[in-house]
């Protein structure tokens, strides 16, 4: 446990304790709790954010083990009078997870199902469980929980309980409040509560109960005359479940339960135990309507017509976002096949039900009733479910695709979920564009038509004129909402952003029941102060994370000379058009860096768990340090000058970044595109400067460089895995894992026994060849598999040869080429980048006769893709990287050309595949399983895992090992060792030696399998 003084983070406009007392709640949540009591700086700032536009430094953190952790840490901050703030995923939006209080995050050790109740489909868990996790354990009885928010991955229960979310399938099943039946909380002064049908309250809730009552009573005619009366209301506290307003009634039998007071109160009434849930049977079939609209006008138009049809969600995708997914690698190929021509929005309308027979005439219903609106021909009809699962992936992200905009200014949430009534929902958005353009610039709208409920972020620079353009813009929004008779606050909450609309919308006799209710619950005001009573203004500039210049402390960023070129990121954008200036335009004193990891908008996508790679060491940890997010809040804070001086290169920083393998996860998952691998190469490249390299470090980095004389004397090299005490003596003095073996050095490397010699033609040979139109490839055989595994690159040369290419390979005299990889792993760049450009310069003349690169090894020849392209390297580097592909990039690209033509034997045994973090990062890995199906009788499996663990030097570090293993086990290794008889695939040497490791398993690289097969 580190305390550290408050001096550099503290912000204007919040009051934190004395440092005293913080002193006194570190020391004794250190001694009486079991949890893990985080007070250092660099700790308190990465949960001094959510997913809005503000930063407050909080007291302190604690991430309970037991649940008496947390009713201890209750007592003591009640003793200390330190306020106490509950955490889920941290995805807020309007600032509800920021405060300066002590704290508690939910999401490492409390998220259990507890109970399940099958005959009355209810569910009881911790609030710190994500919702797919409990879908996930809810499918195989054919149940789920249908609050279906596009944070599915990351949103905690208890997060959506204090937010009352909702998802884009409300307009069948209701908010949060309408599926929850139950809760368990406790009070400020630590008392445990039951909340839930006011019929079976126990005394202390009955008290609560009959208090709301008498509240509704007494304001029966404002709560009339001023509650919206639309399905999204999610502001201020539920006041009305003794006098519903809603359009949906809280109960389905109208009764009243006083759990619903707490849903949509943002923790500032109690701290939940736990939560009863209300299930629905899982939809068995669903079709998908995808309506293509000429004018966004259109569209809005259509909703209201298009609900009578009884859909399960019509949700909305504009022009903007249409245009943002395709320029999208990931999302291109979905999307386009919504589209019919370039429509201005479309409407995605779903139908859901017990079969798929049933559901396909209410498409046709949907199809006829665009042909009466006049809009024939403007249907795409999806009843497969690959399709819609993808298209509504698209849209889920939308958000985050909305916020991937370069420069200083972004889409800022603030009106972005007032709901209006349907019949009213043109108006309103062609009013609020008009607004927008009134003030310099443009929304982006997506999401629930369906309800009203449009999200809608204008692009606002927050370190400028931000602030006084969001309260001009949210003043007139708030004049449309209150003409068409809506809501301010519809989805997201009120947190700071919105909490003094509060009073505005339901008027001061509403407010001041809505303070007795939190009086009642909370006097002493624990829990999350400042957020529905008593907010803060919401353009209070010393809450924002981005500070302007007139603020107290504005946010300024520390001059750094970047190692690698962030000017792609350097830019400015303009706020109508969103057209960037020139990369370098950008006035960013870091070159670029800064603003590339100010692009992290703290949206949590890093914290999923399913298919995909980001981010695996918060996978095995869940740790907020060692999460993509938690790793760019740091960066941000520390180049910022928040963490104190030299914070960059401290061994705090080293620590928060020493987790990330560099897998490029967040390369391709991350929807604002933070690419973590690369910071940590700039990050190591300062570091070491300051600090000095190991002999770890070298030993890494120069590996190309002594590979040739080494492999003169492998026996030497090798006693190492097999000389009793070696391995001891290893970890000692190089920190390499005695529990690791390391690869086996060899004499006949791919350099000394290249096999047929016809095979390979001289550089000029295979220039000409290309030019007179045959096939050729120039073969780039790495370390690894030139040195280790020589029998790789040997399989490959004989497969393309088979294949009828002629082949050349760069040599060099004493040894061969190096991508620069293992420098670039140990921050020396400069190194990385010699060795990259003598390689690029040997390629060059090939690439530029139009000759592929064809590598085999994913982390190197991917180099040539991305890091070599940022290390000042010019136009070559770029024509190079044109040409470079992988083994089976190569081979999959020739078939489609009709090209490549083998002959190969069948497989009789199952194919599994692991496909390295760089293939899924570069969107190789289908490729690979194109090519395995060429083999007859395969039917290859890709294993849906994250990193393998091993990340080039990573795994076989002894202060990385458990890490390692942990990582291999979390699906890896189990999906190996349940298939014994299955052929395993791997195309990092890496992988192949962390499934040798540790399921004692051979893995082999697609080369050597299709040579095997050759006839």
């Amino acid at each position: 446990m580190r305390i550290e003084p408050a001096s550099h983070l503290q912000p204007a406009g919040t009051v934190l304790p004395a440092n005293e007392t913080c002193h006194a709640l570190a020391t004794r949540l250190a001694s009486e709790t079991q949890g893990e009591v985080l007070f250092d700086d660099a700790s308190r700032g990465r949960y001094a954010t959510d997913a809005s536009i503000y930063q407050i430094m909080p007291v302190g953190v604690l991430v309970p083990r037991i649940e008496r952790d947390i009713a201890t840490a209750i007592d003591v901050a009640r003793d200390l009078k330190v306020p106490v703030l509950a955490r889920g995923g941290g995805t807020s939006q309007c600032g509800q997870t920021t405060g300066a209080a002590l704290v508690i995050d939910n999401t490492k050790h409390f998220r259990r199902l507890l109970e399940l109740d099958l005959e009355q489909r209810t569910v009881t868990v911790e609030p710190g469980m994500v919702l797919d996790h409990l879908n996930a354990q809810l499918k195989p009885h054919g149940l789920w929980y249908p609050v279906d928010v596009s944070t599915s991955a990351q949103a905690t229960l208890g997060g959506m309980a204090g937010n009352n979310s909702c998802g884009s399938r409300s307009i069948a099943y209701g908010n949060m409040v309408h599926n929850v039946v139950g809760a368990s909380a406790w009070l400020s002064d630590g008392s445990l509560v039951d909340f839930g049908p006011v019929s079976g309250l126990g005394a202390r809730a009955s008290d609560i109960a009959q208090h709301v009552k008498q509240l509704a009573v007494q304001h029966r005619e404002q709560i009339h005359e001023r509650w919206p009366k639309v399905l999204r209301r999610v502001a201020g506290y539920n006041l009305d479940i003794f006098d519903n307003q809603s359009e949906k009634p809280y109960s389905a039998d109208g009764s009243v339960n006083l759990a619903h007071l707490l849903v949509g109160s943002e923790g500032t009434l109690a701290y939940s135990r736990s939560l009863t849930l209300k299930l629905s049977e899982l939809p068995r079939a669903k079709v998908l309507g995808v309506v293509n609209f000429p004018s966004f006008r259109a569209a809005m138009e259509s909703a209201q017509h298009i609900v009578k049809l009884g859909p399960s969600a019509v949700e909305l995708v504009d022009r903007t976002m249409i245009e943002l997914s395709l320029a999208n690698p990931a999302f291109r190929p979905t999307i386009e096949t919504a589209l019919i021509g370039r429509p201005a929005a479309i409407l995605l309308v779903e139908f859901s039900g017990g079969d798929k027979a049933s559901l396909l005439p209410r498409l046709k219903d949907l199809v006829d009733l665009m042909g009466e609106l006049g809009l024939p021909g403007s249907v795409v009809e999806m009843s497969d479910d690959a399709p819609q699962k993808n298209l509504w992936e698209v849209r889920k992200a939308g958000l985050n695709i909305m916020m991937s905009l370069k420069g200083d200014g972004k889409p800022v949430s603030f009106i972005e979920d007032c709901a209006v009534p349907l019949e009213h929902l043109a108006d309103y958005t062609d009013g609020l564009t008009e607004v927008f353009a009134r003030y310099g610039s443009r929304g982006t709208w997506y999401a629930h038509a369906s309800v009203g409920t449009l999200h809608v972020r204008p692009i606002l620079d927050m370190r400028a004129d931000g602030a006084a353009k969001m309260r001009a813009i949210a003043q007139e929004a708030s004049e449309l909402v209150r003409k068409y008779k809506g809501a301010f606050s519809g989805e997201h909450g009120d947190g700071l952003c919105r909490g003094e609309w509060i009073e505005w919308q339901f008027g001061p006799a509403l407010g001041e029941a809505f303070r007795s209710i939190k009086n009642k619950l909370d006097p002493i005001n624990l829990f999350n102060p400042g957020k529905i009573i008593d907010p803060p203004k919401m353009d209070d500039a010393s809450l924002f994370r981005f500070a302007p210049e007139t603020a107290p402390r504005p946010y300024r960023r520390i001059p750094l000379t970047p190692v690698l070129d962030w000017s792609a990121w350097n830019v400015q954008a303009d706020p109508v058009t969103e057209v960037t200036t020139a990369p370098g335009t950008g006035g960013d004193v870091t070159g670029g860096f800064a603003k590339a990891v100010e692009m992290c908008n703290n949206n949590g996508h890093c914290r999923k768990f399913d298919a995909g790679t980001m981010c695996p060491s918060y996978r095995v940890t869940r740790d907020e340090q060692h999460l993509t997010r938690g790793r760019a809040n740091t960066l941000r804070l520390a180049i910022s000058g928040q963490l104190g001086p030299d914070a960059f290169t401290s061994e705090a920083m080293h620590e928060t970044m020493d987790l990330c393998v560099g897998c490029k996860g967040c390369k391709r998952d991350c929807p604002t595109g933070v690419d973590m691998a690369k910071m940590k190469i700039e990050f190591l490249s300062h570091y070491k400067k300051r600090h000095g390299h190991s002999i770890k470090d070298k030993l890494i980095a120069r590996l190309p460089d002594y590979a040739h004389a080494a492999s003169r004397v492998p026996w030497l090299l090798n006693l190492r895995n097999t000389l009793p005490g070696a391995r001891w003596l290893g970890e000692k003095v190089l920190g390499l894992s005695a529990k690791r073996s390391l690869p086996a050095w060899r004499s006949d490397t791919f350099w000394r026994s290249p096999g047929d010699a016809s095979m390979f033609a001289s550089r000029d040979q295979a220039i000409s060849a290309a030019r007179d139109g045959r096939k050729v490839a120039a073969l780039f055989v790495d370390t690894f598999n030139g040195s280790f595994e020589s029998e790789n690159a040997l399989a490959a040369a004989r497969v393309l040869h088979a294949a009828g290419y002629l082949l050349h390979t760069v040599q060099k005299d004493g040894g061969h080429h190096c991508c620069g990889r293992t420098y670039l792993a140990c921050g020396m760049v400069e190194e990385a980048k010699a060795k990259a450009g003598a390689l690029i310069d040997a390629l060059l003349p090939l690439a530029e006769a139009g000759v592929a690169v064809v590598g085999l090894e994913p982390s190197c020849l991917l180099t040539l893709r991305d890091e070599a392209l940022v290390m000042g390297l010019g136009d070559k580097a770029q024509v190079v990287a044109g040409q470079a592909l992988l083994f089976e990039e190569f081979i999959a690209r020739e078939v489609k050309a009709d090209r490549f033509q083998l002959a190969l034997k069948a497989v009789d045994k199952p194919v599994l595949l692991h496909g390295h973090c760089h293939q899924k990062a570069f969107g190789a890995v289908s490729p690979i399983l194109e090519v395995l199906q060429l083999i007859p009788g395969a039917k290859p499996q890709l294993i849906e895992s994250s990193c393998c663990g091993m990340a080039g030097s990573f795994g076989y570090e002894a202060s990385h090992y458990e890490v390692s293993m942990q990582m291999a086990e979390a699906a890896l290794l189990p999906a190996v060792r349940k298939n014994p008889d299955a052929i395993v695939v791997a195309d990092g040497t890496s992988c192949r030696h962390q499934i040798a490791d540790g399921a004692q398993r051979e893995a082999v690289h697609v080369a050597r399998l299709l040579a095997a097969q050759l006839t």
